[in-house]
């Protein structure tokens, strides 16, 4: 895995090259090349013997992650520790007791799966919460409400029924006159009195 080196880094990928062509090609000592590029002669070996079996791709950062991991705990027993936690909301050291392995393996399992604490895990569903995650703080969520059903005043005839509804439109009515001219009034008074006739 190739990635930047850190500022403070005495050898980089290119001088690292340098280093070992001047042993490789030129035949310097490992001693004399350390000194030039104030390194240890070990280190000065280590990088002339990449660069002898890989090339120029021997310089670059290598990951330090191992490629084996014999003691890795098994899918399986990971399944059944998540599966424990979910469905019984068990701590590592009830779990622990119940398979039979150590607590802090448990504990280890539950933090890289992200359910080591349970305020992360859902009291109903036992899954883990889903949240919103933003790319910087303050951040807004924007929410569109929809008014699907046309509701008019007084509520809808499935609710309080068609008697009802007209008395309650009538009501509401005469209330809803925002203040302005004298023909706004009359005409408003004059639909709610329609409205309690019947037509």
């Amino acid at each position: 895995m190739s990635h930047a080196t850190h500022f403070n880094a005495v050898l980089t990928p290119r001088t690292r090259l340098r280093l070992a062509r001047l042993i490789v090609e030129k035949r310097w000592t490992y001693a004399a090349a350390a000194k030039m590029f104030m390194v240890s002669p070990r280190t000065a070996k280590k990088w002339a013997g990449r660069y002898r079996v890989d090339g120029v791709e021997g310089m670059k950062d290598r990951s330090s992650r191992p490629r084996t991991s014999p003691t890795k705990t098994p899918p399986q027993l990971v399944r059944r520790i998540i599966g424990l936690r979910w469905r019984h909301r068990l701590g590592p050291v009830q779990i622990a007791g119940r398979l039979g392995i150590a607590a802090s393996t448990v504990h280890a399992v539950l933090v890289r799966c992200r359910v080591n604490r349970l305020a992360h895990i859902d009291r109903v569903t036992g899954e883990p919460l889903r949240r919103y995650e933003h790319p910087h703080p303050g951040s807004l969520i924007h929410v569109d409400v929809t008014k699907f059903g046309n509701i008019p005043d007084g509520g809808g005839w499935r609710f309080v029924g068609i008697k009802q509804g007209k008395s309650n439109r009538a009501a509401t009515c005469l209330t809803k006159i925002p203040v302005g001219s004298c023909e706004v009034i009359l005409c408003r008074v004059f639909r709610c009195s329609q409205t309690l006739s019947g037509r």
